[in-house]
């Protein structure tokens, strides 16, 4: 009995941890000096769709540094830039929503979190995707959108 527990237990845990999409660090650029703690940079890292293979997005945006930064206290810039592209083939395994969160990552120890959200658009047989910053009690206008054309021998297959 307590075999299978521990068997569902480590079951659970490697389904949350595939279940969370990491991103990838691709590299990063110092914007400003800090005399303590680390300088400020725009960081840019890779999120691989985990309903679409096939398809990286590219997401650059702004990293307090200074001690705040250091010590995970400063709140990050809203202002992010996203590029999608095929990377591989595209294989989609199930049918997919009009719209969904793909990808969300905190940007302040509470209030702000950088989302990524994935639109088809099926008269065009091809994946949008979105970037913004929502904050808990107001989000920023700051955006940014890049498109992926699926060939049309290949339908979006919609939920």
């Amino acid at each position: 009995m307590k075999k299978n527990a521990k068997l569902l237990g480590a079951l659970a845990g490697l389904g949350l941890l595939v279940a969370c999409v990491q991103a990838e660090s691709i590299g990063e650029v110092d914007t400003v000096f800090k005399w303590i703690g680390p300088d400020h940079k725009i960081v840019v890292e890779a999120y691989d769709d985990p309903k679409v293979m096939g398809v990286t997005c590219y997401v650059s945006r702004a990293k307090t540094g200074g001690i705040k930064g250091a010590l995970g206290l400063a709140e990050d810039r809203s202002e992010a830039s996203i590029a999608c592209r095929q990377v591989g083939p595209i294989a989609i395994s199930k049918p997919l929503p009009q719209q969904e969160e793909v990808f969300s990552e905190r940007i302040s120890l509470v209030f702000k979190k950088l989302r990524i959200v994935r639109m088809v658009d099926a008269k065009r047989n091809t994946l949008v995707y979105l970037t913004y910053a929502e904050r808990l009690i107001e989000g920023s206008p700051q955006n940014s959108v890049t498109a992926v054309p699926v060939d049309r021998a290949t339908p979006i297959p919609l939920k």
